[in-house]
C-alpha cells in the first residue's frame, strides 16, 4: 500500500476546513488532511513533523498572521523554500493575487461559490505535478473556464 501524500490546510474558517475535508475524501483515499487555524498553528507544525505536507493550500485573510505573512515566513526559509504552497482564497483583488505570486506561491485557487465547482479546483490543483511546474504570468492563477 502506498503512503498517503498528506495535504496540510490553513484557514480561520472551520465550515472552509470542513468543505475541504469532504472534497478531498469525495476525490480519493490516496490523501490526508491536516488542518490548521491559523498560520502559527502551521509553521509550528512544520517545524515539528512529522506529518510532511506533499503540499500546503494557505488562505490569506486570517486573524494574526495573514496567509502573505506565513508564505512569506515559509520562503525565506531553506527547509521549505520548494514546497509547493496553494493560496486558497475569496480574494480575487487582483493586487493580492499578483503578490501572492511575488511573494513564492506555487498557484493561486479562488474559493468557488459551489460545492461542484470547489471540488473541481481542488482536483485539479492535486494533479499538477509540483516538480515540473512553475508558475508565470499566464498559469499561476486557477480558472474555471
Amino acid at each position: 500500500m502506498n503512503e498517503k501524500l498528506t495535504i496540510f490546510y490553513t484557514d480561520d474558517d472551520i465550515d472552509d476546513l470542513e468543505f475541504f475535508k469532504t472534497v478531498i475524501k469525495m476525490i480519493s483515499d490516496d490523501y490526508a488532511v491536516v488542518t490548521y487555524m491559523d498560520g502559527n498553528q502551521l509553521l509550528h507544525a512544520l517545524d515539528n513533523p512529522p506529518p510532511n505536507p506533499h503540499v500546503i493550500f494557505l488562505d490569506i485573510n486570517m486573524p494574526g498572521m495573514s496567509g502573505l505573512e506565513v508564505l512569506e515566513t515559509l520562503r525565506k526559509s531553506d527547509k521549505f523554500s520548494s514546497l509547493p504552497i496553494v493560496m486558497f482564497s475569496t480574494t480575487k483583488d487582483e493586487f493580492i493575487i499578483q503578490k501572492t505570486r511575488e511573494l513564492g506561491a506555487n498557484y493561486y485557487v479562488p474559493k468557488a461559490e459551489s460545492f461542484k465547482k470547489l471540488r473541481k479546483s481542488i482536483e485539479h490543483t492535486l494533479q499538477i505535478n509540483w516538480r515540473n511546474f512553475h508558475a508565470d504570468q499566464n498559469n499561476f492563477l486557477y480558472s474555471s473556464n
